[in-house]
């Protein structure tokens, strides 16, 4: 994507942002009305898209007895513009990395206080290229370049100063950081298909990852799994303390929801695939491909939080934040506390 492309989708977002405040936003959520963005789309978010389908928020919500609730979907994603709708009041709930959460958290700790909900998904992120000299991060030269959805912040730019932070020394974190471009997932695979030599690598995740490779000329370098020693959230969603405490029971309904649609995807994973094509987010990949996907090993649906902590600890070590949570259930509303989460 270039320069004029990125200003134009990053106009729009805005734009749409300004639109939903002017449609009722710092309302708190009191009216009824429940306002959650779908995110950067992916197998990551598939669980939102699982309640959207079922309208799983209002089930809930009609079962513990609230009144009627309305739930506005929202196209929304990437991290910056989704936190300031949040802390614009322009929707009521997001999701997004550990990174943009956790930097989130910190930056509103005494103010609104954004915390987690819970996990969505835990799953890898992969490196793909069709470079053929590079067979490792420090391979990179010059020339070469890495997609990825938000440089310096996004889950695959932590994970990369993380690698470089374990194998040269914390003061070169940032040895990777110019050789990456911000991309949508989507655009990176279009990219990448096309033999592009300007941008030869993308850090991506399920469905893409599966896409790219099943091009001969692609191959996988190294995924956050491997640096990061295990599975890893890869979303969650997040809402501020004046929402949780004013709306307890929609909350509950929202909470409840999601459970539910992480058991589907867990129980039936060809109806979930069938929902992911619905939603345009399966990157080519046929329903078939699809439920293979979704029954990978690597792949979980769990509200538990897992390797939060490893990013907080981090980000901190590095100046990017300036509280160290204690313990993972600082970042998470006491709803969740029971799992066992780190």
């Amino acid at each position: 994507m270039n320069h004029y492309s990125r200003l134009l989708r990053s106009t729009l977002a805005m734009l749409l942002l300004i639109l939903l405040s002017a449609c009722g936003g710092n309302n708190n959520g009191n009216t009824g009305t429940v306002r959650i963005p779908l995110g950067a789309g992916g197998v990551g978010f598939l669980p939102l898209q699982i309640m959207r389908e079922y309208q799983l928020i209002e089930k809930h919500a009609q079962d513990a007895e609230l009144e009627a609730i309305n739930v506005e979907w929202i196209e929304l994603g990437g991290p910056a513009v989704m936190n300031d709708a949040l802390l614009s009041g322009s929707v009521d709930f997001i999701a997004a990395g550990p990174p943009a959460f956790i930097t989130l958290w910190d930056r509103t700790r005494g103010s609104v206080n954004v915390k987690g909900v819970a996990a969505i998904a835990a799953l890898p992120m992969y490196l793909n290229t069709r470079a053929g000299h590079l067979g490792r991060l420090e391979d990179l030269t010059p020339n070469d370049r890495i997609a990825l959805t938000a440089i310096k912040v996004s889950i695959p730019a932590i994970v990369m100063q993380i690698y470089a932070s374990d194998n040269y020394g914390i003061d070169e974190f940032d040895r990777f950081d110019d050789y990456t471009v911000t991309m949508t997932h989507p655009d990176g695979v279009v990219v990448m298909l096309s033999g592009s030599n300007e941008i030869n690598s993308h850090f991506t995740s399920p469905p893409f990852h599966q896409r790219e490779i099943a091009d001969p000329d692609i191959r996988t370098v190294i995924s956050t799994n491997d640096i990061l020693g295990g599975s890893t959230t890869f979303t969650m969603l997040s809402t501020t303390q004046a929402y949780h405490d004013a709306n307890p029971g929609i909350y509950r309904a929202v909470l409840a929801a999601l459970e539910e649609a992480q058991e589907l995807i867990k129980s039936d994973p060809v109806v979930a695939a069938q929902v992911l094509v619905n939603s345009g987010q399966n990157a080519g990949l046929s329903e078939n491909e699809l439920v293979e996907v979704l029954r990978d090993p690597d792949i979980s649906f769990t509200s538990k939080p897992e390797n939060t902590m490893r990013y907080a600890r981090f980000m901190y070590e590095v100046g990017t934040l300036n509280n160290l949570p204690s313990a993972w259930t600082d970042l998470f509303f006491p709803e969740i506390h029971h799992l066992d989460g780190n």
